[in-house]
């Protein structure tokens, strides 16, 4: 792979019109600026990210993450362009100068296709499928889709939000270009190749898309042909998911000692521990001349400290790594190749905070109470497709957006509709829609 060629501002959907585009604003940005003023992106403000939607101490939802996600991002595609085009000189004056916009766009976008509840409605939708009552219909569906629901990944709803031409839009989905499309693909194949993590990056329905995008980026072809698709990842996701992982990690702990489930101390000795002992001794230093006293501030501090030193090191990594990432050969992520000390400390801050944070009560709470909701409202809303001439299934499928193709003569679609309806809607819609449903609430009381 190549970076002249992995880095094209082509619009899925107007290829036709790529070759008059002379544009002063760069295509990139447009792609950053159609995300943060959609719908989707909004709605992220209400799905839950890891703690309850906030009551008196605000903590991180979807929308925060992702725009601190993409902050990162931005610095970590800035610092590897800076290194890369004095290791290549020819890059200099290309579009490869763009990467710290494309990698930020993408972090915006990773995680707007996470339905509502976190991980647990994930959970819920491929149980519900796998298990629950949806199991009866496998033998009704296709073979792609039914494998592609069991397995319901929210990085693969995210391209098909991206791209999916829904009733009323344009083709081409949101129109974005191939390059910000192929960086939020963090598991570049078909649901067949999920394996047991069960992770893949585009649904059948979509897989059209990615390999005209695969191949026009000249992204490595791993499968053979007849197999289910497999290409090796546009080396830009590894950038998109070093962002992530550093903030999701670093940020839950700020959020933990926020609400009291971490100490002070006990934040402190994680947030301290990327840092040799006289560098701590600085960072001391730089609290007590800056006269800070509020531990939340404290805290503050340390995180910013934590996440440069991270964001340095994942920056590192890949331009070391550059030529095995090019080659589609490099294994594991940004975090498992820096320096050991750092991915150590890395390591504690995860076994803590799987330990302590996501196995709390408040977390546990949240996911218990989002999968009994997101199975119900799976098992009502797919007998109206199911069932559609049901005088039930008629006032259940008014509720639906026009976007949704509910009303199809296709049942997979109706299927598809469903999916996308629920996985589209915040924690507090989904909640609402599930007592309307139930009974348990009226717009009158």
């Amino acid at each position: 792979m190549n970076w002249q060629q992995l880095i094209s501002n082509k619009r899925l959907g107007q290829e036709y019109h790529h070759p008059m585009r002379h544009d002063d604003r760069s295509e990139f940005k447009r792609d950053y600026d159609r995300l943060i003023f959609s719908a989707p992106f909004r709605r992220m403000q209400n799905k839950t990210q890891v703690f309850p939607l906030p009551g008196s101490i605000f903590v991180h939802n979807r929308l925060t993450h992702s725009l601190e996600v993409a902050s990162v991002g931005m610095s970590l595609g800035a610092d590897v362009a800076k290194e890369l085009k004095v290791k290549h000189p020819e890059l200099e004056g290309t579009l490869f100068e763009e990467i710290g916009t494309i990698v930020s766009a993408a972090c915006l976008a990773h995680d707007m296709g996470n339905p509502p509840f976190g991980h647990s409605g994930e959970k819920a939708i491929q149980a519900f499928f796998r298990e629950g009552k949806g199991e009866q219909l496998r033998g009704r569906i296709s073979k792609e889709l039914w494998n592609d629901l069991v397995h319901f990944e929210g990085n693969a709803n995210a391209f098909r939000l991206l791209t999916h031409r829904f009733h009323g839009r344009r083709e081409g989905g949101f129109v974005m270009t191939y390059a910000t499309l192929a960086s939020i693909v963090k598991y570049p194949h078909s649901s067949f190749c999920a394996g047991k993590k069960g992770k893949f990056g585009f649904f059948a329905s979509e897989e059209a898309y990615y390999r005209r995008i695969a191949e026009d980026l000249g992204l490595r072809q791993l499968s053979a042909e007849g197999e289910p698709l497999r290409c090796a990842r546009h080396p830009l996701v590894y950038l998109v998911e070093a962002a992530d992982d550093i903030c999701y990690e670093i940020m839950d702990i700020e959020d933990a000692h926020k609400l009291r489930i971490l100490s002070f101390d006990e934040t402190a000795q994680l947030l301290l521990g990327f840092f040799s002992e006289k560098e701590r001794e600085h960072i001391y230093s730089r609290i007590s001349e800056e006269e800070i006293t509020d531990n939340n501030e404290k805290v503050v501090y340390m995180r910013a400290c934590a996440i440069g030193r991270l964001e340095h090191e994942c920056a590192r990594a890949f331009v070391e790594s550059e030529e095995d990432i090019l080659n589609g050969t490099f294994e594991g992520s940004l975090i498992d190749h820096i320096t050991p000390s750092t991915r150590d400390a890395y390591r504690h801050c995860t076994t803590v905070s799987c330990e302590r944070i996501y196995n709390s009560k408040p977390v546990l709470d949240v996911e218990l109470s989002g999968y009994k909701i997101m199975e119900t409202l799976l098992e009502t809303l797919i007998e109206a497709a199911v069932s559609p001439e049901k005088f039930h299934s008629e006032q259940l499928r008014k509720r639906f957006s026009s976007q949704y193709d509910i009303n199809s003569d296709d049942f997979g679609t109706r299927v598809m509709a469903v999916v996308d309806f629920i996985s589209g809607m915040t924690d507090i819609f989904a909640l609402d829609i599930y007592q309307k449903i139930q009974g348990i609430s009226l717009p009158i009381v």
